[in-house]
């Protein structure tokens, strides 16, 4: 078997919180249009605009904000107040401003695993904001590389551990979305690890692959190295 030289991390809700603050604004955006329509309805539809936006804003805040927006002027018939546009902008604002906070293990499980291996965070969403996490985090001088990406695909996997490592077959990948982190890794040859955050977007779900060789499950990044350590013993 191939020994995993590289180990690329997922960053939002793996190594710091994130949905959290999607769904606490999720609940002021239903706050702000409940005199329009009722919270399943609009969420159901703030789905329908994030995914057909993903093409054109990508992944992040600003994309996020400019879906409500559109919904908002769906849902109210373009009725919707300019107060309520304000209090949206003001509240992408401030998840913009919203300081860092790390999840349980992730420091010490970098810092175990940066010796004796190649750590590549791989991130997608918007340049700025995903900046501005790596440097609050303290994390950034404990990687290789940083790989902030538009999506998530067999192919973009291929390319980064190509360039930074010694190919896919000898790379790990880490990560709470399952579609995202751990099916395209393991379809471009890699090995796929889930960490399960107990947040999950809708857009990111994916069924498991639970029988496939190169699938690992984890609670917590705490037993990383120790799994890494195994598998490169096998």
């Amino acid at each position: 078997m191939t020994r995993i030289t590289t180990i690329g991390f997922d960053a939002d809700d793996t190594l710091w919180h994130n949905e959290r603050f999607f769904r606490l604004t999720q609940e002021h955006f239903a706050t702000l249009l409940a005199d329009y329509t009722d919270r399943e309805t609009l969420m159901a539809r703030l789905l329908a605009a994030e995914r057909r936006n993903l093409g054109q804003y990508g992944f992040g805040i600003k994309g996020f904000v400019l879906s409500m927006i559109e919904t908002a002027i769906d849902v109210t018939e373009e009725r919707v107040p300019a107060r309520v546009i304000a209090e949206l902008l003001a509240a992408g604002q401030e998840m913009l401003r919203h300081p860092i906070e790390l999840l349980p293990h992730a420091e010490t499980a970098i810092a175990a695993l940066a010796p004796s291996h190649r750590l590549v965070l791989i991130t997608k969403g918007d340049l700025l904001d995903q900046e501005r996490k790596l440097a609050q985090s303290g994390l950034g001088e404990m990687f290789d590389a940083v790989e902030i990406v538009s999506d998530k695909t067999p192919a973009i996997y291929a390319d980064i551990f190509a360039r930074h490592g010694d190919g896919a077959e000898a790379a790990l990948m880490v990560g709470n979305s399952m579609r995202s982190d751990v099916v395209a890794p393991i379809m471009a040859g890699g090995w796929g690890v889930h960490v399960p955050h107990g947040l999950e977007w809708e857009v990111e779900f994916a069924e498991p692959p639970l029988t496939h060789p190169r699938f690992r499950a984890l609670p917590s990044l705490a037993p990383l190295p120790e799994l890494v350590l195994w598998l490169d013993g096998c």
